[in-house]
């Protein structure tokens, strides 16, 4: 029998914080909530979790923070991070993206809708049984069994999606990926996000592979793909030369 999953709520406002609880609860996970930055860091650090809800605004230490700081604990790189605010502009969901966030879902929300996205990020297993579990594309391998992506050899911190975003490019080398088919692979059919939360997590990808990022292609008008033969022609560019298809 598996072990229930553990939840993270971090909510300031209570009677939204207990409603989540109750609902998690109900659907079988161990919910626990926390009301401020730094109930929610030491919670965190004292019982990670599996999947943590986030609010943006907080008193004293804003969401955009606290993902910050669990981002940079080597336990909570590839804890999904569900952002849940009132903040709908773009920009306030790309900081929360550029921060290592999967996943915004904006106040008022359903919660069937959100519980349904909790469990979709949840079954999001690094490597479906009898799947192949180690891809390698140049000097990046990528470990779907123990979720561990080096770059020549050295272990390249990762949040879930940009795991599972890499990886899917990995699996087909060469083929150009769209944007809405990596949506469906990464997030789950049914996950409403802009093109641009790609796009997001394309960028910090690119800059977490060092190097080896310019061999992730930005293939105008359709999507993106990963060829090795990018990074043999980034060595024959002048140094300072920009790419070509840099995402703008």
């Amino acid at each position: 029998m598996s072990l229930a999953r553990k939840i993270l709520v971090v909510e300031d406002e209570r009677d939204l914080a207990e409603l989540l609880v109750y609902n998690l609860k109900k659907n079988g996970y161990v919910a626990t909530a926390a009301h401020d930055g730094q109930a929610a860091l030491n919670a965190f650090r004292t019982t990670p979790p599996d999947l943590i809800i986030l609010d943006l605004m907080l008193p004293g230490m804003s969401g955009i923070e606290i993902a910050r700081q669990i981002r940079t604990n080597p336990k909570g790189a590839a804890v999904p991070i569900i952002m849940l605010t009132a903040r709908a502009d773009e920009a306030d969901q790309l900081a929360g993206l550029s921060v290592g966030a999967d996943d915004y879902v904006t106040k008022p929300f359903s919660m069937k809708v959100l519980l349904a996205r909790v469990a979709a990020m949840l079954r999001r297993n690094p490597s479906p049984e009898g799947s192949a579990s180690l891809l390698r594309v140049g000097p990046v391998e990528a470990d779907l069994g123990a979720h561990i992506l080096t770059v020549d050899g050295v272990e390249a911190k990762l949040t879930l999606t940009e795991f599972k975003l890499l990886a899917a490019m990995m699996q087909t080398p060469r083929r150009v990926l769209s944007r809405t088919e990596l949506i469906n692979r990464v997030m789950g059919p049914g996950i409403i996000v802009t093109a641009r939360t790609i796009d997001v997590h394309v960028a910090a990808l690119r800059k977490k592979l060092g190097h080896a990022g310019v061999m992730i292609r930005t293939i105008r008008g359709v999507g993106y793909q990963i060829t090795e033969d990018a990074l043999a022609n980034a060595g024959d560019a002048p140094e300072d030369a920009p790419l070509a298809d840099d995402v703008p």
